[in-house]
């Protein structure tokens, strides 16, 4: 295939890129890369590859888009800095397709005026940034709460993507109460452990006995279970409150 063939291929394919690199998708993987929703959710096991599917879907961006910017956020700068590592290596792998100007651990940009910049996950890293096309968030479910409502806004004037992946860390914060009462704003992925064609049965009972049910059904089935030291389960503290009740209203209390 022609460059100028390949670029255009790739340009309409993003999972074209992952061919490139040598990868086989898997069909979750492949949503990721190829969906169109503006607002996604990833519920995946560990080391199961989502920070270089979210790396792919950066460099598509860049490359493609002119002038875009899109923000890597995770619960520290550190594991921002390693997902922009991932971008930087697909970019690499790719066969550097666009001259970068800027090479570092905390950003890449390229001649075409596209930028990646990695963060920490905190609401006062967001201001200053303006026309944000895509964020990523790694490791969602342990990023502050506070990030959603700061960024939201800004994607809402831009029209821009945000894609969310982590395991699961409980029934609590912001990504849990994004996955379970988000409605259809939100396109919601699953990747278990059991369904991916890399890992056996074997090793899957070997970590079962290693990790104990708990911890096994959180970070290989990508299920929410309750904190070990939580009092109440959520589902008592939701039925400890009656939604068909009328609020008091201090104005129409009788006059002493």
């Amino acid at each position: 295939m022609s460059t100028v063939r390949l670029a255009f291929a790739r340009a309409l394919d993003p999972t074209i890129l992952a061919e490139d690199l040598g990868m086989t998708l898997d069909p979750w993987q492949r949503k990721v890369v190829v969906t169109d929703h503006k607002r996604i959710l990833v519920n995946c096991y560990r080391q199961s590859g989502k920070s270089t599917m979210a790396a792919i879907r950066a460099v598509h961006r860049a490359v493609f888009s002119r002038r875009s910017l899109s923000l890597i956020f995770s619960p520290s700068l550190r594991q921002s800095s390693e997902v922009l590592e991932k971008c930087v290596a697909v970019y690499h792998a790719l066969g550097k397709p666009v001259v970068a100007t800027a090479e570092n651990r905390l950003s890449l940009i390229l001649e075409n005026g596209s930028r990646i910049i990695s963060l920490p996950g905190s609401a006062s890293t967001v201001r200053g940034f303006s026309g944000v096309s895509l964020v990523i968030v790694d490791e969602a479910a342990f990023v502050k709460d506070e990030l959603l409502p700061a960024v939201s806004p800004m994607l809402a004037v831009s029209g821009g993507e945000m894609i969310a992946l982590s395991t699961p860390h409980g029934k609590r914060g912001w990504w849990w109460d994004a996955w379970e009462n988000g409605g259809t704003n939100w396109l919601r992925i699953t990747a278990s452990a059991d369904r991916s064609p890399r890992i056996t049965k074997e090793y899957l009972r070997e970590q079962r006995l290693a990790l104990g049910e708990r911890r096994f059904e959180q970070e290989f089935m990508c299920r929410f279970v309750e904190v070990q030291d939580q009092a109440f389960s959520m589902e008592h503290v939701r039925d400890a409150f009656d939604r068909n009740l009328e609020p008091l209203r201090f104005d129409e209390l009788p006059e002493a």
